[in-house]
């Protein structure tokens, strides 16, 4: 069975946990570029005097599909690589795939990794 890891990291710290995660031997990983907010609830900028609030900070999403035996490997390494032990470290969730498709030669499930 296969799982999908999702992160949210600081961008920052996109290429640490790309290298970790290729050291890990995880060979493929999306990366989207978002917006958001958490409990660190934005930040408050001065552009010329006035002050202003941000409120979705620019955050990197990552998505992971590897085979469960994988997860705890994954989770761990993003982890260590993305924590700075401050507020708007970002997250780490998982859910299970169901159906996994190789398009370019058909493969299915595990295979399809």
């Amino acid at each position: 069975m296969a799982t999908l890891v999702t992160a949210i990291v600081r961008p920052h710290a996109l290429d640490g946990v790309k290298n970790s995660l290729k050291a890990a031997g995880i060979t493929g990983i999306t990366a989207s570029e978002v917006k958001g907010f958490g409990r660190q609830g934005g930040q408050t900028e001065t552009y010329r005097g006035a002050e202003y609030k941000i409120d979705f900070l620019p955050k990197i999403k990552l998505e992971i599909i590897v085979t469960d035996d994988l997860v705890d490997t994954v989770i761990s390494t993003i982890s260590a690589a993305a924590s700075s032990g401050k507020i708007g470290d970002g997250k780490i969730w998982t859910i299970p795939v169901g159906t996994l498709v190789r398009i370019r030669t058909g493969e299915l499930g595990d295979e399809a990794v």
